[in-house]
């Protein structure tokens, strides 16, 4: 008779073996905590390593004002104070301006004569208003806008009181070849209204806007009834006597008479989309128009990137137009380049636009009668 082991008290089920880590699953996770400590001792190394040669060393400290310079040009430039503090921030901005006076102080041989370095078989050539090649450097890709006939340009402005126009719009309105940005604009808030110009505008020889008096001067960049490019810093009267048409304020001009002022890419004033302007002896006149803050296609170009262009084109004057997010070119109603704005085009005061007959176009003045003081740029 077979025993009944469940009925018998003395005999009891063997228990059920415990549960026990594998030897394999402690390893893993010993080598996981490894691996996450090791991690963290290396960043926290190489970061140290960084920021002794980021705020050290002499290239870490080029980096570093490259960078500053970088901000200064864009929305953001409070951030430059986290890179080289506050008070070391105006200094850079108030040296970039007295260094922006002193390339004024060269004085323009005037060596542009336009239509007459050419021999006759090139006069009698019948160019297109524009030519656009593409033009690139390590950091950045853009296009280069050839204008034949200077005197085909024309300043345009918006054509509605209290607001901007995209360069586009002023393009298909009055029916130019191209356009592109031209001069700044008060913008509070970087909210992009681009109604109010600042300094200068002048429009067909009149001037349209003036936040100044007419013995005031400005940095201008423009073009006289010759044909030829006018930069560098002029009172409002003095431009006037010298037949000046077309003109807006910025700055800086950076190649006189066929010389570079800026001696390297340290003065470059940062790396940034970029418009600007320049002439060859003959009157051709040239935009550069450089794409930027889009990584993997084209992040900017320094100013002294745009003098070293320009040169090998054979520019003998050339002078900095507004740029960053306001760079744009357009054609045959097309915009060609690659706005750095995920909004797309900006709204804006002035733009340089070519025209077949520059002399048929009719140009409002839509600031005539207003008072700038008491424009209210942050309304549309």
């Amino acid at each position: 008779m077979s025993a009944n082991l469940s009925s018998n008290p003395k005999v009891r089920p063997a228990a059920a073996p415990k549960k026990t880590r594998s030897p394999r699953k402690k390893k893993a996770k010993s080598a996981i905590l490894t691996l996450f400590f090791y991690t963290v001792f290396v960043l926290l190394f190489f970061g140290m390593l960084t920021s002794l040669w980021f705020f050290l060393t002499e290239s870490g400290t080029n980096v570093r004002y490259m960078m500053a310079d970088t901000l200064i040009s864009t929305q953001h430039r409070h951030w430059a104070k986290y890179l080289i503090g506050e008070e070391e921030l105006q200094k850079r901005v108030d040296r970039y301006w007295k260094q922006f006076d002193t390339y004024t102080q060269v004085k323009d041989e005037h060596r542009v004569q336009v239509g007459k370095t050419q021999t006759p078989a090139k006069a009698q050539e019948k160019k297109p208003a524009v030519e656009i090649q593409p033009i690139e450097g390590s950091n950045f890709k853009g296009k280069l806008l050839i204008v034949n006939d200077p005197k085909s340009l024309r300043i345009a402005v918006p054509g509605t009181a209290g607001k901007g126009e995209k360069v586009s719009s002023m393009v298909k309105r009055l029916g130019a070849v191209a356009g592109v940005n031209a001069g700044g604009f008060v913008d509070p808030e970087w909210k992009g209204n681009g109604f109010q110009p600042t300094g200068l505008v002048i429009s067909g020889g009149k001037i349209f806007y003036n936040d100044g008096g007419m013995n005031t001067p400005n940095h201008i960049v423009g073009i006289d009834k010759d044909g030829r490019l006018i930069a560098g810093k002029y009172k409002p009267s003095e431009l006037l006597q010298m037949g000046v048409q077309e003109a807006v304020t910025f700055a800086p001009r950076f190649i006189v008479n066929g010389v570079g002022q800026i001696k390297n890419q340290a003065d470059g004033w940062g790396i940034a989309p970029r418009t600007c302007i320049a002439q060859k002896e003959d009157g051709t006149i040239m935009f550069a128009i450089i794409d930027g803050r889009q990584p993997g296609y084209s992040i900017g170009a320094t100013l002294y990137d745009i003098q070293k262009i320009f040169l090998e084109h054979g520019a003998v004057t050339a002078a900095n137009l507004d740029g960053g997010s306001s760079t744009v070119l357009v054609h045959d109603n097309q915009i060609v380049n690659r706005p750095s704005s995920e909004y797309g085009e900006r709204y804006l005061p002035t733009a340089w636009l070519v025209f077949e007959h520059p002399e048929k176009v009719t140009i409002r003045n839509i600031w005539e009668g207003l008072d700038p003081s008491k424009i209210d740029p942050s309304k549309w």
